[in-house]
């Protein structure tokens, strides 16, 4: 009996997988599953075969018509001397950022919706998310240098010149871009040293708060950052576009001169409408991530809003209510038809 029952001891050693082979496959095993994924899923846009053709057209039309559009102010300030003023070069930083934004978001929309397909690369996921943080960003801090450009304009107009210097100009641009581009860094950087091991993005397009949800390790570094910089980023706008037009209406009720008062006003309006569009959905979109009882449809309908509705107001905005842009914009179209004919 003491012989057959070391026998079966020996065959059952010899089957079974030894300790540390199965300490190796269990740390292989946690080790894949927390590594980083090559690919991700982004949530499905719920077309039906019936709409996905003109849905492709709309979106291909709508991207062609920001990029144009936005392209022909970069072009028109570019080009005419007499644009290079301090408010308008701090305006070409607008569409810029907008192409990007709406760049980051657009190409891949419309070749889902053909392929019906939301599989997204890592590398190309990272880089959507990095655009569009860039562009949200940005677009903030170039309106709050226009905000305090109009304030030196309509408060101090004789020191205007003296200010806002074309050295002062390009230090406020060179500033506005490497803060951006530091912080969206910084702020990537920390959600991706947590270990991603899900793959279903709850949005329509990849961003940093979609990219924690999928984290099985600690966030709270990256939760405390991101809180950090929205309420830098965010709050510091609403400060400063609060104080500048505060002074801005004080000064247009003060003043004896009603063109004057008008100009100012309309300029003015046009720039505070652009602010508010952007920060409403800009800072809902964020929160909502935040609050799990938030309707999903809704977080992915002011997502993509801010990616559709700023890229495409703003040049017609801008353009339209910028007499001398608008008249630039018509003479830099009528001689480029006239050459390509």
């Amino acid at each position: 009996m003491r012989k057959r029952t070391a026998k079966a001891r020996t065959i059952k050693t010899a089957i079974s997988p030894s300790n540390g082979d199965t300490r190796r496959k269990k740390t292989a095993s946690m080790s894949a599953n927390s590594s980083l994924v090559n690919f991700f899923v982004l949530a499905t846009l719920g077309l039906p075969s019936a709409y996905m053709y003109p849905a492709f057209v709309f979106g291909t039309l709508t991207y062609l018509i920001i990029v144009f559009c936005n392209s022909l102010v970069i072009l028109t300030i570019v080009v005419s001397k007499r644009l290079h003023k301090p408010m308008l070069l701090l305006l070409i930083n607008l569409p810029i950022s907008d192409i990007l934004g709406a760049s980051a978001f657009f190409p891949h929309l419309v070749f889902s919706i053909l392929t019906q397909n939301r599989m997204i690369s890592t590398p190309a996921c990272t880089i959507q998310a990095f655009l569009i943080h860039l562009y949200g960003t940005g677009n903030l801090l170039v309106l709050n240098a226009m905000a305090y450009d109009r304030y030196i304009a309509i408060c101090n107009p004789l020191k205007y010149n003296a200010i806002m210097s074309s050295s002062i100009i390009i230090r406020i641009i060179s500033f506005i871009w490497v803060f951006n581009f530091s912080i969206i860094v910084i702020l990537l950087a920390l959600t991706f040293q947590c270990k991603i091991c899900r793959t279903n993005i709850v949005d329509l397009y990849c961003n940093n708060p979609s990219f924690i949800k999928l984290a099985c390790g600690d966030t709270t570094v990256s939760n405390y950052y991101g809180i950090f910089i929205t309420f830098i980023v965010s709050g510091g706008s609403v400060l400063i576009i609060a104080f500048t037009y505060i002074q801005i209406l004080r000064t247009c009720v003060m003043t004896n001169n009603i063109d004057a008062r008008k100009k100012a006003i309309q300029t003015c309006g046009t720039h505070l409408v652009v602010f508010l569009i952007l920060l409403i959905n800009t800072t809902f979109t964020i929160f909502s991530h935040r609050f799990q009882n938030v309707s999903p449809f809704l977080t992915r309908a002011f997502g993509v809003s801010i990616l559709i509705f700023p890229p495409f107001l703003d040049p017609i905005i801008y353009g339209l209510k910028t007499k001398e842009l608008k008249q630039s914009m018509i003479m830099f179209l009528k001689r480029h038809m006239r050459s390509t004919k």
